[in-house]
């Protein structure tokens, strides 16, 4: 039995999904996977809980006190990030020293891996841990795992995908008729589109996904590359049989280069079948042909069922680094 205890960063709606899995499935997963996962202690933003089982009440949290000493005093194995991607450099820094304290980093927080790319692999490497991330490209989308490890030796040329939800459903609603701003208040309406959807329909946060997977598919150095992203705006006449998608490619030969297009893509083919807030990705493996994965829920409990499935991948698997 592998012991795994783990200091969870964040307590919003992706920490909270977090925490009440490890507490609920804690016997099962001890059952299925030789692993005991349990959370023993809590940090936001100014303070801090340990944690025995149910984690606190606000109320009982004390002062936050220096991430080391936090991961040293309870023998952390993993350090859980589900934080916002605020622009700080606070999770940049917290990762690092968690690496330099022998702790595994599973991230949700997708800013910190932009800037901080190069060095968190460095820093893993060198610490013989690893910093896993299907939180941060997919949710419950296991694409960052096709990425990472699935797909070695299959010589993967590109890769192509629709990475929002909100940009997805955004896009059948301007085929069906509606404008722009119905379309949008329809999908904040069912819970698909966050209360500011400027990343979504800029093509932002489709792109940063994608970065993401470009480092751990061909190595590239996600802060390095560059982006070249249309805007999703009014309706455009495409022929029958297709559908409007936001894709997000990436060419192996096209070293550092990002692209995310809205465009029409045939409705049987794998990104034009997509309904309502789905997902997919699809990696085209030259002589191997193309392997595509869709689906996973957009939620936080997909975001922490994706950072439960790399904690036990820290804890079973024996690689360092991002890759």
């Amino acid at each position: 039995m592998i012991d795994v205890p783990i200091v969870l960063a964040g307590f919003g709606p992706v920490g909270r999904e977090y925490a009440e899995l490890v507490a609920s499935h804690r016997a099962q997963w001890r059952d299925q996977h030789g692993v005991d996962l349990r959370v023993v202690a809590v940090r936001g933003r100014s303070t801090q809980v340990e944690v025995d089982g149910v984690v606190p009440s606000r109320e009982q949290w004390e002062q936050l006190e220096p991430l080391p000493y936090l991961l040293a005093r309870t023998g952390a194995r993993v350090f859980a990030q589900a934080v916002p991607s605020d622009g700080s450099d606070q999770p940049g820094q917290d990762a690092l020293q968690a690496l330099g304290q022998g702790a595994h980093v599973v991230t949700a927080t997708k800013s910190h891996l932009l800037t901080h790319w190069s060095r968190l692999n460095e820093v893993a490497r060198r610490a013989g841990r690893s910093v896993r991330i299907s939180g941060a490209t997919g949710a419950a989308m296991p694409a960052g795992d096709l990425a990472r490890s699935v797909l070695r030796g299959f010589d993967v040329e590109a890769v192509h995908g629709c990475l929002t939800g909100t940009a997805t459903f955004v896009l059948d609603q301007l085929a069906a008729g509606h404008p722009l701003d119905a379309a949008v208040a329809e999908a904040q309406r069912r819970g698909i589109a966050e209360a500011d959807p400027t990343a979504d329909l800029s093509g932002a946060d489709a792109a940063t996904k994608m970065r993401l997977i470009t480092g751990l598919l061909w190595g590239w150095d996600v802060a390095a590359v560059r982006v070249e992203a249309e805007p999703i705006g009014g309706p455009r006449e495409i022929e029958p049989g297709h559908r409007l998608r936001q894709v997000a490619s990436a060419r192996r030969d096209e070293p550092g280069l990002v692209r995310v297009t809205v465009r029409a893509e045939p409705a049987g083919g794998p990104l034009g079948a997509l309904v309502g807030p789905e997902k997919a990705v699809r990696y085209d493996c030259g002589d191997a042909g193309s392997v595509t994965v869709s689906g996973g829920r957009s939620s936080p409990r997909g975001a922490a069922r994706a950072m439960i499935k790399d904690t036990i991948g820290a804890a079973l698997e024996a690689t360092a680094g991002l890759r």
